[in-house]
C-alpha cells in the first residue's frame, strides 16, 4: 500500500511502495520500470537508488539491467519527485508526430532529428517519448525499444504494446537486429574495413552524468567500420555496431584517433 506523499519544497516525497509485477509487465528492465514509476526523478538518481540497494526485488538487491519476472515484488523507496512541469507545446508534439516513418498496431518508427533527446531528464524537459505521448494520448503504453544519443539522428523504434516491447527487446538481445550509421569525423580513415573490438566502461560523474571510456574492466563492445568517402580533413564512415553499449560508436572512433 502506498503511503500519502508529503509536499516538500519544490516537489514531493513519496512513501514506500511495493509493486507486484504482472504478466504484462514481465521482461522489462528494472531501471526502465523505475523511470516510469518515478516520473520527474533524474535518471542518475534512479541508478543511485539501485546501486545503494534502496530498491529491492523480492527482498534482494538487483542490478539496473535485471529483467523483472511475473510475480516479482519491487520495493520502491521514498524519493523526492519534482512537480510536473508544463506539458510540451502543441507545436512540438505535432512536429514529432510528423516524423513517423512507419506504424502498425504493435509499433511505430520515428525519424529522430539530431539535437532532440529520446527522453526527458538531465536538463531536458521533453524528449521524443514525452512529445509523442502528448501527441498520441490514445496510446497509453508507448515505450522506447532502444535509444539514440541526443545529437544522433536516425530511426527510433517505439513499442505501442508491452508484448511488442518484450518481443523487440528479445530480438536486440539475440543480435538479429542490424544497425547501420553514418558518422562524419575529423581525421583521415586509412584502415580499410576494420572491426573495433574494445570493451567499454560506463562511469558516473558527479550529478549522475554517464561517461564512457575504453577499459579492460568494461563490457565487450564491437563496431565494424569502413570508409564511405573523404572531404579534405573529414571522413564519412559507415558504422555497424555489433553490440549496443552507451556512446559506443563515438568512443570507438575516438579510440582509433578520429574525433566524432
Amino acid at each position: 500500500m502506498q503511503k500519502k506523499s508529503t509536499e516538500q519544497g519544490s516537489g514531493r516525497v513519496t512513501g514506500v511502495r511495493k509493486v507486484r509485477i504482472d504478466a504484462d509487465g514481465a521482461g522489462q528492465r528494472v531501471d526502465n520500470f523505475l523511470h516510469r514509476e518515478l516520473p520527474g526523478v533524474p535518471r542518475g538518481r534512479v541508478y543511485r537508488l539501485l546501486r545503494r540497494g534502496e530498491v529491492r526485488v523480492n527482498g534482494g538487491r538487483v542490478r539496473a539491467d535485471y529483467r523483472l519476472a511475473a510475480g516479482d515484488e519491487v520495493r520502491i523507496p521514498p524519493v523526492r519527485v519534482r512537480k510536473e512541469g508544463a506539458p510540451p507545446a502543441a507545436g512540438l508534439a505535432a512536429a514529432i508526430n510528423d516524423q513517423v516513418l512507419y506504424e502498425d498496431r504493435r509499433l511505430l518508427v520515428i525519424d529522430k532529428p539530431a539535437g532532440v533527446a529520446v527522453h526527458g531528464g538531465s536538463g531536458v524537459s521533453h524528449g521524443v517519448i514525452e512529445l509523442l505521448r502528448a501527441a498520441r494520448p490514445d496510446l497509453r503504453d508507448l515505450s522506447l525499444v532502444h535509444r539514440l544519443d541526443r545529437e544522433t539522428s536516425g530511426c527510433l523504434v517505439i513499442a505501442k504494446k508491452r508484448s511488442a516491447l518484450r518481443s523487440l527487446h528479445e530480438k536486440f538481445r539475440q543480435g538479429i537486429v542490424e544497425k547501420n550509421y553514418l558518422a562524419l569525423v575529423v581525421g583521415d580513415w586509412q584502415l580499410g574495413e576494420r572491426l573495433i573490438d574494445e570493451p567499454l566502461l560506463v562511469t558516473h560523474r558527479k550529478g549522475g552524468e554517464r561517461h564512457v571510456i575504453v577499459s579492460p574492466e568494461g563490457k565487450p563492445a564491437q563496431t565494424r567500420v569502413r570508409l564511405s568517402r573523404t572531404y579534405r580533413k573529414y571522413s564519412l564512415v559507415q558504422c555497424s555496431p555489433l553490440t549496443g553499449r552507451t556512446h559506443q560508436i563515438r568512443v570507438h572512433l575516438q579510440s582509433v584517433g578520429l574525433a566524432a
